[in-house]
């Protein structure tokens, strides 16, 4: 098989040489032919210059689409930037929300402090009041012991429309009422009335 194969490319050579001598003969087509080649080269080398051209068009664009490419980057970055910005701001506004309302739970837990301070100084005051009461009583109750020691008188503090009170004797182990209405006498009838009482 690979000797017919050859035969045919042999009579194909020289059917082809035959044709190529016929053609070298006529001095047109010699002419034709170099005309051809030259046209072929001139072509060549505005193909060549085409592709350089196109090459040199090519990279600029890659270049215009690699700057694209670099700004759609940056505007995504950007667009990203926005929103990490947007979101960050609606922190810091719930942020500033909370601190209104702890200031403001501060101001009345600050209120209720400082009332609770006027409390506490009010019933200092009134603790004060009532001690001194309570010494002012004690004082008044050994005051009218003592009184009593020595005048054998009781004298009734509750009622203040009267003179009224109780003499007591203690040898005697005797309590006796006394009372004068001080719209019917004057005082020192009142008073005179008692020291009588006391004899």
């Amino acid at each position: 098989m690979g000797v017919s194969s050859r035969n045919i490319d042999v009579e194909k050579l020289i059917s082809y040489s035959h044709d190529l001598i016929e053609v070298f003969k006529d001095k047109r087509d010699i002419n034709s032919l170099t005309h051809c080649l030259e046209n072929s080269k001139s072509l060549g080398s505005s193909c060549d210059s085409d592709l350089n051209e196109s090459r040199s068009l090519l990279e600029g664009y890659q270049i215009k689409i690699d700057v694209c490419k670099q700004k759609m980057e940056e505007a995504k970055s950007e667009v990203a930037a926005d929103a990490e910005l947007d979101h960050l701001r609606k922190e810091l506004e719930d942020e500033l929300e909370k601190d209104r309302m702890l200031r403001e739970e501060l101001r009345v837990i600050t209120n209720e402090i400082n009332d609770l301070e006027r409390q506490w100084v009010s019933v200092q005051e009134r603790k004060k009041t009532l001690k001194k009461l309570e010494e002012d009583k004690l004082k008044a109750q050994r005051m009218l012991s003592l009184y009593a020691s020595v005048t054998t008188t009781i004298p009734d503090l509750d009622d203040h429309s009267k003179i009224s009170g109780y003499i007591v004797d203690r040898d005697k182990r005797v309590v006796e009422k006394f009372e004068f209405n001080p719209t019917k006498m004057t005082a020192l009838d009142a008073c005179n009335g008692i020291w009588k009482m006391m004899d």
